[in-house]
Order: C-alpha cells, then sequence, then structure tokens
C-alpha cells in the first residue's frame, strides 16, 4: 500500500509498509538510508513513515553526530508503545499464517483465495518478519495461480537469501545496533502511553 501523507491520522493495520519500517527500526536499524536499504521502500517514502510512527509515538528520532565527514543525521528508535503494537501485529499475523498452511493442507483454495483477496497486502510484511516463509508463499501462490507482484517479489528474493532485513540488524547500523530481544529494556517510555490497547489501534 502507497503511503498518503495526507492522512494525518493513520490507521496501522490499513498501513503494511508502516510496519515493515517498524520492523526494521525495531531490529535496530535507525537510519533512514539503511531502513529503504532494507526494506526495498522508496527513501522518500521511508522518511514520511518515519515522520509519521514518530508523530505517533510509535518510535523516537533522534539527531547523532556523524562519526566521519561531519555533520549530522536523524536515528529512530522504537518505543515501548510501538513494540507493544509491533509484537501485537505479529502475534496476529501468525495466528493467520498458521490458518493458510491448515487450509494450504487440505487443500482448501476457497479459503486461501478468499483471505488473499482481503489480506494481501499484509504479505510483505509476513515475509520480511519471517512470519510467512518463501517456501509456503511460492507454493500458495502456484496453487492459486497467482502472480507476484514487485513487492512481494522483493519480500520474497530477501527472504530466501537469508533475510536481507535480520542481516543487516545482526551487523548493525554505523552507529551500533541492537536486536529486537534487547529493544524492550532499551525502549523510549517517554509521554503517557498507559492508556495503549494492545488489541485495537482504532485511536492511532
Amino acid at each position: 500500500m502507497t503511503y498518503d501523507s495526507s492522512d494525518t491520522k493513520f490507521n496501522p493495520n490499513n498501513n503494511p509498509t508502516h510496519f515493515i519500517v517498524l520492523d526494521a527500526i525495531g531490529r535496530g536499524i535507525k537510519d533512514i538510508d539503511r531502513i529503504a536499504k532494507t526494506t526495498r521502500l522508496p527513501r522518500d517514502e521511508v522518511e514520511l513513515i518515519v515522520n509519521d510512527l514518530s508523530s505517533q509515538r510509535l518510535i523516537v528520532k533522534e539527531e547523532k553526530k556523524r562519526k566521519f565527514f561531519g555533520g549530522k543525521k536523524v536515528e529512530a528508535k522504537v518505543t515501548e508503545t510501538g513494540l507493544r503494537m509491533l509484537n501485537s501485529k505479529k502475534q496476529e499475523l501468525e495466528e493467520q499464517a498458521q490458518q493458510l498452511r491448515q487450509w494450504q493442507s487440505n487443500g482448501n483454495t476457497t479459503q486461501l483465495q478468499s483471505y488473499m483477496n482481503s489480506n494481501r497486502s499484509w504479505i510483505p510484511f509476513m515475509l520480511f518478519s519471517g512470519i510467512m516463509d518463501v517456501i509456503f508463499f511460492t507454493s500458495m501462490f502456484s496453487i492459486l495461480g497467482m502472480t507476484m507482484n514487485p513487492m512481494e517479489s522483493q519480500m520474497a528474493a530477501e527472504s530466501s537469501a537469508g533475510g536481507g532485513g535480520a542481516d543487516d540488524a545482526a551487523t548493525g547500523s554505523e552507529t551500533g545496533g541492537e536486536d529486537s530481544s534487547q529493544i524492550g529494556g532499551e525502549a523510549d517510555t517517554s509521554g503517557d502511553f498507559g492508556g495503549f490497547d494492545a488489541g485495537g489501534f482504532g485511536d492511532f
């Protein structure tokens, strides 16, 4: 789904690309250039999404001095609220992926097709986050006689290559990265998030 900068109050459930960017940041990929490289999203779109996530207090942005060449750059870090939202969405999609596997095993192409008609925009995020593996993905598309769109092809290629996003997070950004297991303890908790409900995102 293409990000629309006119949406000042976005609904995360309708914006898979927001979760792709949020997941990349949660892995410790901090600056916009590296996020764009890892997610294969256009840099200007990533910048708009980062600003949007920041305005919703799902991430915080910090200006850092460059180690080399001087100057400053903006780095992003997931907040506690952002991490809870990300994990909640992943859990929801993992349950759906299990259902998809069951339908495929049972040969229930009608249910598979119905799911794809309603939820196909989430497939790239499921591939990027590792919720859906590329073997199952390609098998499902083959059964349904579907053709991958460009973003699905990119994410499938990354997944089959071992996961570009995970590799980038493991090596860290040039300022040092954290893995997702560390984020919960280090996430910025500034602001009032006491009323956050991980089960529903209607207020965002």
